[in-house]
C-alpha cells in the first residue's frame, strides 16, 4: 500500500473543500463552511495495478487576512492548487502559493483544478491566461464540485503523477 500526503491549497472560497467531499463522499453542499486550520480526508485509488491511499489535506483558504501555514505542506507528494473561474484574482494567489510551496517542499507533482465550470458564464479566465499556465508546466482540469465535473480527473491525474515521480 502506497500512501501519498495532497494538499489542497488556494484563496478561500475557491471549492477545495467542495471538491475533496465531492470525491470522497460523493457530495455536494451550497451551504458554505469555512475551513479552519486544516480537514483530513482519506480515499484509496488503484493506479497503475497499485493500491494508493490519498491523505488529503484540506489545507484553509488564504485571503488577505490570513497566510497559510507552510508547516502544513511538510511531507507533501503532491498538491492539488484550486482557482475559481470566476475570480481572476484566485489566478495570482495559485501562482504566490505554487512559488511558496516549491520553497518549501521543493517540486512536488502539482495539478491546477478550474473550479466552478458550471459557472462559466461568470468567468473571469481566459483561454490565454490557460495557455501560460499550461507553459508553466501546470496540468489544468475544468471541475465543478457541484456538478461532479471531472472531480475524479483531478485526483486520478494527480495520483498518476505521484506514481510516475
Amino acid at each position: 500500500m502506497i500512501k501519498k500526503k495532497v494538499c489542497m491549497l488556494g484563496s478561500f472560497a475557491v471549492g477545495k473543500t467542495s471538491l475533496v467531499q465531492r470525491f470522497v463522499h460523493s457530495i455536494f453542499s451550497q451551504k458554505y463552511s469555512t475551513t479552519v486550520g486544516v480537514k483530513i480526508d482519506k480515499k484509496t485509488l488503484s493506479i497503475r495495478e497499485k493500491t494508493m491511499d490519498l491523505i488529503l489535506w484540506d489545507l484553509h483558504g488564504k485571503d488577505e487576512f490570513q497566510e497559510i501555514r507552510m508547516s502544513y505542506l511538510r511531507g507533501a507528494s503532491g498538491c492539488i492548487y484550486v482557482v475559481d473561474g470566476t475570480r481572476l484574482k484566485t489566478l495570482d494567489v495559485f501562482r504566490e502559493l505554487r512559488n511558496k510551496t516549491r520553497d518549501y517542499v521543493g517540486d512536488v507533482p502539482f495539478v491546477v483544478a478550474l473550479n466552478k465550470w458550471d459557472l462559466r458564464r461568470e468567468w473571469e479566465i481566459g483561454s490565454d491566461a490557460m495557455d501560460d499556465l499550461e507553459k508553466e508546466g501546470a496540468v489544468i482540469i475544468k471541475t465543478s464540485a457541484k456538478t461532479g465535473l471531472c472531480v475524479e480527473e483531478v485526483f486520478q491525474t494527480l495520483a498518476r503523477l505521484m506514481v510516475d515521480n
